[in-house]
């Protein structure tokens, strides 16, 4: 890594620019905000609205010889089959003006793993100015691809991407600490989100970054066909890791069709490559920082019926095929996942949800006594909306 001093101060002055130029946008557009909540009477704040997810699964591993992490054994006994609690969401959303709000989320279920880097998910202020301009600033998930913008209750598979997971340990996607600017604009008639965030990028609840370089990323979105809802995203990110300088880029694509007044299908599209910094430096004796590189792309096409029968509001029917390599310069070994699921939706906006399907990995080279091993997982999930 370059440690010249005139390198140095360039790094401090973009960053130090970057922060500036957002204050000023800020104040710019407040100055045009003609309801300007100051010296109003705030008697009515603050407000709270207290939310959360709770989320089980019941896991059977399906090969003989791979447990349900995934995990091959060509010896011994194993674990097959077991019962567990991914999430435990409690939500605190406190609107402390009429433009600002403080928001919390802590996941109980965590507690179960070290808590050291974990439970605490999301904590922020946020600042709106209107829906075109929002400051956010504390811990939260910077928006660099789709899955960002949908909890996990909502999501049309059993779990996150592969690639959502690789990239949050590289410090692009998951919950992160910093500061982000974003809203909703309009180019001629086509609306568009953006957002432009600064992260540190070393993950969640660290007691302080682990270098004095930022990760910058940028996410547009453009809204193309309201009829289809046909959104274009487009992401971009460079930074400063502790073994060198990084970057990232993806492209994605999301539609909804409707089919007839109780059918619809809804297709994501998703492709993303960057620096695998952090494979890097867990490799002894690596090589040079380029050489590790990952990329992959998704396809996840959902059917879904609204049936509204008693309790039952949905069924939906979806499968995801997933293509992920985290070496594919240096040492390629793509890892092909199939998600087939069928869900069951009760009460309204998933208040309730049973979902049933498989795991189905697949790798071009597999290794013995590794998670990198073919393996067919039978899930079935309940969650329900607090």
């Amino acid at each position: 890594m370059n440690n010249h001093p005139f390198t140095y101060m360039k790094k401090r002055v973009l960053i130090y620019l970057f922060t500036l130029g957002l204050s000023l946008l800020a104040i710019n557009t407040y100055a045009q905000v003609p309801d300007s909540t100051w010296g109003v009477d705030f008697e009515n704040y603050p407000t709270f609205k207290f939310k959360g997810l709770f989320q089980s699964r019941f896991t059977t591993s399906l090969p003989k010889d791979v447990d349900v992490t995934g995990l091959h054994h060509s010896e011994g006994k194993l674990t097959s089959n077991a019962f567990s609690i991914k999430y435990m969401r409690v939500q605190v959303q406190a609107a402390i003006s009429k433009r600002t709000e403080v928001v919390a989320l802590v996941n109980l279920a965590d507690f179960k793993n070290d808590p050291k880097t974990r439970v605490l998910e999301n904590a922020y202020i946020k600042y709106s100015f209107g829906p075109y301009l929002g400051i956010t600033a504390g811990q939260f998930r910077p928006w660099f691809g789709i899955e960002e913008t949908y909890p996990v209750d909502i999501i049309k598979s059993l779990d996150w991407s592969n690639q959502y997971s690789e990239f949050g340990k590289n410090g692009w996607t998951s919950f992160q600490l910093g500061i982000s600017a974003g809203g909703v604009a309009e180019i001629g008639n086509m609306p568009f989100q953006y957002a432009l965030s600064i992260v540190n990028g070393n993950g969640k609840n660290q007691i302080q970054d682990n270098n004095s370089g930022k990760q910058y990323l940028a996410r547009t979105v453009a809204m193309v066909s309201k009829k289809y809802k046909v959104n274009l995203g487009a992401n971009a990110g460079v930074g400063s890791a502790p073994a060198g300088q990084v970057w990232a880029w993806g492209v994605d694509a999301t539609s909804t069709i409707p089919l007839s007044p109780k059918w619809s299908f809804d297709v994501q599209v998703e492709g993303k490559q960057a620096i695998n910094h952090a494979l890097y430096s867990a490799t002894e004796n690596p090589s040079e920082l380029i050489d590790y590189r990952m990329r992959g792309v998704y396809v996840l096409p959902n059917f879904r019926y609204d049936i509204k029968y008693k309790n039952l509001t949905s069924i939906e029917a979806s499968c995801r095929y997933e293509y992920f390599d985290n070496n594919f310069h240096l040492n390629s070994n793509p890892r092909q996942t199939y998600t087939p699921m069928v869900g069951l939706e009760f009460l309204k906006n998933y208040g309730a949800r049973i979902q049933l399907g498989l795991q189905i990995d697949r790798y071009k080279h597999q290794i013995s006594n590794t998670t990198t091993y073919n393996g067919n997982l039978f899930i079935i999930q309940v969650q329900s909306r607090l």
